[in-house]
């Protein structure tokens, strides 16, 4: 399907800020995919911080956005073909199998959730501490139970591997 819309969601986690334009944005592009980017304000901070929003900006004709619209303003974005959210901090992920959508990246995802046509890739960064947490496989597996593709595999290779499979 490389060549529709990729909502492309990504939260504060993994170094993100030196590595999601670089190595998941542009090559999601190159690729073909229609880049519509929401962030979590912890990510939108960290790029911001490291000069990264102009270039990322540059990927998409599409605007990055991390806030909510006003009702009265028309959606930025169609909807996605696919939405990837790399990487997913263990916050997300817990509220994401929550249902728990309290900032506009959050919202888009749980949104694709209810919507059986669109796929979810999902690529949890969590350290060992977080993983062993007793909550941790029981989001897991509601999230899988959700339909969604987990990629646990690390870095931005692996979730383009997996959409170049998959999709």
């Amino acid at each position: 399907m490389s060549g529709g819309v990729l909502g492309l969601v990504a939260s504060g986690a993994g170094g993100v800020e030196r590595w999601f334009r670089g190595g998941l944005a542009e090559p999601a592009a190159a690729r073909g995919w229609r880049l519509a980017i929401t962030l979590t304000p912890a990510a939108a901070r960290w790029l911001e911080a490291a000069g990264e929003l102009d270039a990322l900006r540059a990927c998409t004709d599409l605007p990055v956005r991390w806030t909510s619209r006003l009702p009265s303003e028309p959606k930025p974005h169609p909807v996605p073909d696919v939405f990837v959210f790399a990487p997913a901090t263990a916050n997300s992920v817990a509220k994401l199998a929550l249902g728990l959508a309290d900032n506009q990246a959050l919202t888009v995802v749980c949104e694709a959730l209810g919507m059986p046509d669109v796929p979810v890739v999902v690529q949890p960064r969590a350290g060992e501490a977080q993983r062993r947490h007793p909550a941790w496989a029981g989001h897991l597996a509601t999230l899988r139970s959700a339909g969604v593709h987990l990629v646990e595999a690390s870095g931005p290779e692996a979730v383009l591997d997996h959409l170049d499979r998959s999709f």
